[in-house]
């Protein structure tokens, strides 16, 4: 939902870290924001635990990638 909200803000992701345990805006905003990116006109709990799941797992994935570090954005701008 964090990465969701500022994608949506229009803010910049490239120094963002999800922090576990962080609680940020409310229950019905992050179900209308899960569901407005879901793709579906209108999920199931199985598509939206799906989608989560699946969102989590990537954004992890991007959070420790060598080429989503800080390191190389200093060095190849604009990527």
């Amino acid at each position: 939902y964090q990465y969701l909200s500022r994608y949506k803000q229009n803010k910049n992701l490239d120094h963002f870290t999800f922090t576990p345990g962080s609680i940020e805006g409310t229950e019905r905003e992050c179900l209308a924001c899960l569901m407005e990116f879901c793709g579906r006109s209108s999920p199931s709990w199985t598509e939206l635990s799906n989608f989560t799941h699946f969102l989590n797992f990537q954004l992890q994935k991007c959070e420790k990638s060598f080429f989503c570090s800080r390191v190389v954005g200093k060095e190849f701008k604009g990527f």
